[in-house]
């Protein structure tokens, strides 16, 4: 596995928008930059990123600036903007061979996990998954974006369950408000595992199931010696279709080699049927130990993850402690 370098003082950070521009909300991000800035970070940012676009420009447009960022040697990491809805139609034109060539490590969240995503598990080189470029507006700073510039600039914490989240869409509500217990749930009463860390947004990854962009099975195969720990984010995916979704990602292989799936709070939940999640769960991995309900995903506070690093879990009393580590 390749770990590009992290972050220093002064350190430039390229940002391109390989699914939606950033138009819509642009006081916003630029507060979010401001605090990339008072950390001693410069910004470098690609032309189509402030387009009041859900698609940020055209895909062949944006997959060549998301690639001219890690040609230009200027540029030490790379943000996505923004989340949105079609960063998949920019993957044939992405040259990941570029990417791995000048390795810097790629982060988003939802969306982004299109290309985070075939990039760690195709190329071997580790991404993060947990914020957007767009995603550092909040202030004064919550615990878990403090966690999340720790970790960009190498200092690995360890993330354990927070007390309290957002029910309301952070994207949709007023202010801030931390209204809700949390409460991680499992289908055992504890766990400590270690393994190789790969997930993202699953909403996303259900299309790339199949595709040449998929690099699971071939990723778990690879790693099996460490085994897999799988995470997803459900974004708005309703019972039966994250049931599916699971089942199709069993029959090609995907949980080949896996410890544990840990498995985030949805964010818009619906049910055709009366099944739940957790129905959806237990008949789909009954097989594996599932931790769900995490602060992992959509709703904040959420913790970073490493794909394609090693990842230490530990889970007692409905809480959980996540530390990566970098082999």
């Amino acid at each position: 596995m390749i770990y590009p370098s992290f972050l220093k003082k002064n350190d430039t950070i390229g940002i391109s928008a390989p699914s939606a521009g950033v138009g819509r909300k642009l006081e916003d991000f630029d507060r979010s930059l401001q605090t990339l800035r008072r950390k001693g970070y410069r910004i470098k940012e690609t032309e189509s990123v402030r387009l009041n676009d859900m698609r940020g420009g055209t895909a062949e447009v944006r997959a060549e600036e998301l690639v001219s960022l890690f040609r230009d040697d200027e540029v030490d990491f790379v943000m996505a903007a923004a989340g949105g809805d079609f960063l998949f139609e920019i993957l044939p034109h992405v040259d990941f061979r570029a990417m791995k060539k000048h390795p810097k490590w790629l982060m988003g969240a939802s969306d982004p996990t299109g290309i985070l995503f075939p990039y760690t598990t195709k190329y071997d080189v580790a991404t993060i998954y947990g914020c957007n470029a767009g995603s550092y507006d909040v202030l004064p700073l919550p615990k878990y974006l403090k966690d999340n510039l720790k970790i960009i600039s190498g200092d690995l914490p360890v993330q354990t369950s927070y007390r309290r989240y957002m029910k309301t869409p952070g994207f949709l509500a007023e202010k801030i408000e931390y209204d809700t217990p949390v409460k991680w749930l499992g289908t055992v009463d504890s766990l400590h595992v270690q393994g190789r860390c790969i997930g993202g947004c699953i909403d996303v990854l259900k299309d790339l199931i199949g595709t040449k962009y998929d690099g699971a099975k071939e990723f778990c195969r690879r790693y099996q010696d460490d085994g897999i720990i799988w995470y997803f984010d459900n974004f708005s995916l309703g019972a039966e279709v994250f049931y599916r979704t699971l089942l199709q990602m069993k029959y090609a292989g995907w949980f080949d080699h896996a410890k544990a799936v840990l498995i985030g709070r949805v964010l818009f939940e619906s049910s055709d049927t009366g099944m739940t999640y957790e129905e959806a769960i237990q008949r789909a991995l009954g097989d594996l130990p599932v931790l769900y309900q995490a602060d992992i995903g959509h709703t904040i506070p959420s913790m970073t993850m490493i794909n394609g690093a090693i990842l230490d879990v530990e889970y007692k009393n409905h809480k959980s402690a996540l530390t990566f580590s970098l082999k």
